[in-house]
């Protein structure tokens, strides 16, 4: 068994590490270099190069991933630092920019593309597996439209500080591996309001087996390129999906039906710690279900179906918490009508949206049953239990994180003792609220008590029951206040709150009592503050 310490003796430079390239190599990619924006027919990717920033610096790293990835922590400036900055490539990077359009709030939107991330090639892992490694912010590509190609930092810091909490929460995501400021400014407009500003940029080094999307083939059908979307569905199952066979009209549906089903996994994983993502563009869908491109997220504070932390969305909110899971859906709808160009029988994708609707159901519920301390006794009754929980939570300002951690500690207290029943639960709802009247009170206190009459009914020990429900239910989660103060204090070139939080949210569901502060509600100041309350898309 290798132990940590011979683990870090094998970690190497990332100077020194040997890039694969297979998406350059086995897929049709334009290799003029051209960066002019413009339309791309006929290519999966173009061959660009990231444009040199001024003065790059590293401000965070993921020693976890690193690690995994066979990669020793760089100096806060160097040569590995200038290669996640872009200023520097290895001799073995074919650098590249995806094609791929997508249908954006709904709308058919064209050709997108990697308009300001450029991947560098694939690291090979620890456990032999090969990861993208990518830098979002690295400057302009042939699909950057009328924008310059950089990112800022407040952006690019909850992108990392998400993709790694995400990952520590169990839900299925992409990684980040490295955050750089540039020494670059850019400007932005925050909230498209004439109110533009200039803003210190940053790249990060997100990592995953692959960022190719729905809308990757998406756009390959709408321009006819059925070649060139075979050859890509093709690459995915040989590198992603081996255990299907190789690829043909047959596997093509099993295929779809597996994305399926890891889509719906993801989805109520979001649902189940209360994320919600803004932005569920096809564009942003992954062909693996993982979370990917996390731009105007949020977590839920007060339970809110109609939530969501998007200002571009507030129109419509077609991206809110509770729409997540018919927003996939239709997103599934328009990638099964890309892909029914290659199969035999269009209608044999339809098995792989019925897949989505009963894992989503399915997985939904064992997720709300595990946050409950419940076990699949009664099936129909626990079902109509979790529905009167859901409703009541939105009829009122619930925290629902806070409610779901004090409730693995109160109700198996109360199984050992009951006395003072309804001033334990109570207590519970005052320490989760942010508002409640009398009426919304009374509602809740009358559902836990009919749920602890049911919890009564597990044939677990009460110190069972709660270590289960701690297990599921996080402490800690990347609340946007939180994120926003890293930002404004990494801003003023201050990291220790970063550092703080990095560590705090790589064990969400540990007590962690010397970091209480941070599993607070949300506090008065931040309720409607920029940033905290809400974003954009603007980054």
């Amino acid at each position: 068994m290798v132990t940590y310490s011979q683990q870090v003796e094998q970690l190497a430079p990332l100077e020194q590490a040997v890039f694969q390239n297979s998406f350059v190599e086995e897929l049709h990619g334009e290799a003029s270099m051209d960066k002019t924006p413009r339309q791309v027919p006929g290519y999966h990717y173009s061959r660009v190069e990231p444009t040199a920033v001024q003065a790059p610096q590293l401000l965070a790293w993921s020693e976890d991933l690193a690690a995994y990835l066979g990669l020793e922590r760089p100096s806060e400036r160097g040569p590995a630092v200038d290669m996640l900055a872009g200023n520097q490539l290895a001799p073995s990077m074919k650098p590249f920019a995806a094609r791929y359009g997508g249908h954006q709030f709904g709308s058919w939107a064209g050709q997108l593309g990697d308009g300001r991330a450029i991947s560098l090639g694939e690291l090979t892992a620890t456990d032999g597996t090969n990861w993208e490694i990518q830098l979002k912010g690295a400057g302009p590509t042939p699909y950057s439209r009328r924008a310059d190609g950089r990112a800022v930092l407040r952006s690019s810091l909850r992108e990392f500080l998400c993709s790694e909490a995400m990952h520590y929460l169990g839900v299925p995501t992409t990684r980040a591996l490295s955050l750089v400021a540039t020494g670059d400014e850019v400007v932005r407009d925050m909230f498209y309001n004439g109110n533009a500003r200039p803003e210190p940029g940053a790249i990060v080094a997100r990592v995953a087996p692959t960022f190719v999307r729905f809308g990757n083939f998406q756009l390959m059908a709408a321009m006819g390129e059925l070649d060139n979307m075979r050859a890509l569905a093709d690459y995915v199952i040989r590198h992603h999906y081996p255990e299907l066979g190789a690829p043909s009209p047959a596997v093509y549906v099993r295929w779809f039906e597996e994305i399926c089903r890891r889509t719906a996994v993801m989805i109520a994983h979001w649902m189940s710690v209360g994320f919600v993502h803004g932005v569920m563009n096809t564009d942003n869908m992954s062909i693996l279900g993982l979370t990917i491109d996390y731009g105007p997220y949020g977590w839920l504070e007060p339970y809110d179906p109609d939530w969501t932390p998007n200002t571009t969305d507030f129109g419509s909110r077609r991206y809110a918490f509770g729409q997540q899971p018919q927003v996939a859906l239709w997103n599934l709808y328009q990638l099964a009508r890309a892909l029914a160009h290659l199969v035999e029988t269009p209608q044999d994708l339809q098995q792989g949206l019925e897949t989505y609707r009963t894992t989503l159901a399915q997985t939904r519920h064992t997720m709300l049953l595990q946050k409950l301390g419940l076990t699949s006794l009664a099936l129909e009754e626990d079902r109509a239990l979790v529905e009167e929980l859901l409703e009541a939570l939105a009829g009122s300002e619930i925290d629902m994180t806070l409610f779901f951690r004090q409730l693995s500690h109160t109700a198996p207290s109360l199984l050992l003792n009951a006395e003072n029943e309804d001033a334990t639960w109570r207590e519970l709802l005052a320490k989760a609220a942010y508002s409640m009247s009398m009426e919304e009170e009374q509602t809740l206190v009358q559902w836990l008590q009919r749920y602890l009459q049911r919890l009564r009914q597990e044939s677990a020990s009460p110190e069972a029951i709660r270590e289960s429900m701690l297990r599921v239910n996080p402490k800690y989660v990347l609340r946007n206040y939180l994120a926003q103060k890293a930002i404004e204090a990494a801003e003023a070139g201050d990291l220790a709150f970063l550092n703080t939080l990095m560590e705090v949210l790589k064990t969400p569901f540990a007590e962690q009592p010397e970091h209480e502060e941070l599993a607070a509600k949300r506090p008065d100041w931040a309720r409607e503050k920029p940033g905290c309350a809400t974003l954009s898309c603007s980054s």
